[in-house]
């Protein structure tokens, strides 16, 4: 928010010179502190800030099953579909995202994403990745999209995926974000390529012990326009025993 400064009649030039000079250092000292802090949260190296950020949340996130709300998936009614629209994230207000969409199961519930990491500050150009949306259930675990700006990939506009490089060229750029802190190709234990129409996907099965998001991610990647999207399936070991195939369900059903 802009801030005014009133200058008293009878200040002289050298203070108000001062005053000027250390409002600009401040502003200036402030925005980089949020970027380094908005890149250290993404990757999982810093904890506690998020308990003391009280950004305003995402006002469309809604802490109710997704089963009350939207519709029943065509192919199969035991889910419901969720397809995301310009009203959901800003940058797909802003058009860097093309829409996309997935399935749940109907209990599952949407949560909030903290200012900070939904890239609503730095629309329409953010040269880090951030999170458009976030779902998850105590029992079976969590999804979340993350998207990245292309050219942090490649300098090459409108690149598919397949120009951006191999599958695993791409996870070890996007790695970090898959598990929330980092990422050892070691970890990788199947990656496969997919195509539906026009787009190809890569997919992958991670085994992520020390990942923060979960012991096991499955992930599927893909690019159009500017911008790479990454959606990513997490679970501790209790979820994954009980839900696997329905997270892995939920992964197939991911397109752009």
């Amino acid at each position: 928010m802009a801030t005014a400064s009133v200058t008293p009649i009878f200040s002289s030039p050298l203070k108000t010179s001062r005053t000027t000079a250390l409002t600009t250092t401040t502003t200036s000292d402030q925005h980089r502190n949020q970027v380094v802090l908005r890149r250290q949260i993404l990757k999982g190296l810093v904890l506690s800030p998020l308990i003391l950020i009280k950004a305003p949340p995402s006002s469309e996130a809604r802490e109710i099953e997704v089963g009350s709300y939207l519709p029943p998936s065509p192919t199969d009614p035991s889910f419901v579909l969720f397809k995301a629209s310009s009203k959901d994230t800003p940058a797909l207000r802003a058009g860097n995202v093309q829409p996309y969409q997935f399935i749940l199961p109907p209990s599952w519930k949407q949560t909030r994403v903290a200012n900070i990491l939904s890239g609503n500050y730095c629309q329409p150009k953010c040269a880090e990745p951030w999170v458009e949306v976030k779902f998850e259930d105590e029992k079976q675990g969590k999804v979340q999209v993350v998207a990245s700006p292309l050219i942090r990939l490649t300098n090459k506009p409108n690149a598919t995926i397949e120009e951006i490089g191999n599958p695993e060229k791409l996870i070890a750029s996007l790695g970090p974000f898959v598990t929330g802190n980092s990422y050892d190709p070691d970890e990788l234990l199947e990656t496969k390529i997919e195509k539906l129409g026009d787009q190809t996907y890569y997919k992958y099965m991670l085994e992520t012990p020390f990942a923060l998001t979960g012991t096991h991610n499955l992930a599927k990647a893909t690019a159009k326009g500017s911008t790479v999207v990454l959606f990513v399936a997490s679970a501790n070991d209790k979820q994954w025993q009980a839900s696997e195939k329905t997270l892995k369900a939920i992964l197939d059903s991911f397109q752009i």
